[in-house]
């Protein structure tokens, strides 16, 4: 058994050096850009060596993939938790927050738009299939919202899918052009921009030939 050396066990120092080279990524990958980032320049970064990034990570696609899915899953349980505590059915109060706590959570650093939305694009099949459960995902959560303001009487009853989908593609478009803005917009403002049209969306009339 290994044992632990300066009072840290080794699978505490295993999960720092992987952190390190999760932060080393997020840095490089936003910063010189992913394609032209050398894993030996990950390993400098993260002050490891070669041998230890390998034994964390089978390429710096896979780093690659591990922090696209940690933004994700950052944000995706903080506006989830967050929801679970608000006690009304309003249908603007709810998606406020929403909106508010995602926007927040995810520019609280602008390299993370910039990997999710511009780094991770097309690398590979794996990361292309994980961006697409992601959209999924933050889509259901979206038509999960939209029906239960229908149930409640603030919303049309109708199928949400497809509204759902589109409004993940435009949050995902207007973040992007967060990332890209010289000089940078205001958070605020992307989060109000966005809350306007996912209200608008949800909330506009029933077509005659929509059905519930």
């Amino acid at each position: 058994m290994a044992r632990a050396y300066g009072g840290i066990s080794p699978e505490q120092r295993r999960a720092q050096r992987r952190a390190r080279l999760l932060r080393a990524g997020l840095a490089l990958f936003t910063g010189t850009g992913f394609a032209a980032t050398r894993i030996s320049e990950l390993c400098r970064e993260a002050g490891v060596s070669t041998r230890t990034f390998y034994e964390e990570f089978a390429s710096k696609e896979e780093l690659l993939r591990e922090l696209h899915d940690l933004i994700n899953a950052t944000a995706f349980a903080e506006v989830r938790s967050t929801l679970a505590a608000l006690e009304t059915e309003d249908l603007v109060s709810r998606v406020t927050t929403l909106l508010d706590v995602f926007v927040r959570t995810v520019t609280a650093d602008p390299r993370a738009p910039r990997l999710n939305y511009v780094e991770a694009v097309g690398v590979n099949a794996e990361i292309e299939r994980q961006h697409v459960r992601w959209v999924s995902t933050w889509a259901e959560f979206i038509e999960s919202e939209a029906l239960r303001a229908a149930a409640a009487g603030t919303a049309p009853r109708r199928s949400y899918r497809l509204t759902a989908i589109a409004l993940v593609g435009a949050i995902t478009g207007l973040l992007r052009e967060w990332q890209a803005h010289e000089p940078p917009l205001a958070a605020d403002e992307i989060a109000a921009e966005i809350r306007e049209f996912v209200l608008a969306a949800i909330t506009r009339p029933q077509r005659a030939s929509q059905t519930t």
